[in-house]
This record gives C-alpha cells, structure tokens and sequence, in this order.
C-alpha cells in the first residue's frame, strides 16, 4: 500500500470517528424512560393488549355457507 493510499484511508477513518463523536447521546435511563411513557401512551391501540374485535379480524374462521 503507497503512503499517499494510506494516508487517505487515515483521513477518512478521522472524518469518520469525528462524525460518530459529534452525535448527541442518550443515556439508557432516559431511553427507558420515553420507552415506558410510549408503551403506556399508546397501549390502547395495541391489538396484542385490546385483542381484535371478530368483525375485523381478517384472520378469522370463515363461515360455511350451504344449501340444503
């Protein structure tokens, strides 16, 4: 590898570890947190939580229908 291949490889490993040093961070805590008041925010429109009603549910068992 030629020195000027290397040193602009190095230039772009720099630019990369500056961007990633510049993002705002969140602590765990604080993600948690939000996380908790999200679930709890929007648990009634959670159909794993309510359950789905069988006039909506398009995963339902379909009615036979015969002549006699």
């Amino acid at each position: 590898m030629s020195s000027s291949a290397n040193i602009t490889s190095m230039k772009k490993v720099v630019q990369q570890l500056r961007f990633e040093a510049s993002i705002n961070r969140v602590k765990v805590s604080q993600a948690a947190a939000d996380l908790q008041q999200f679930c709890i925010q929007n648990a009634h429109q959670d159909p794993l939580l309510t359950g789905v009603s069988s006039s909506t549910n398009p995963f339902r068992t379909q009615k036979v229908c015969s002549f006699l």
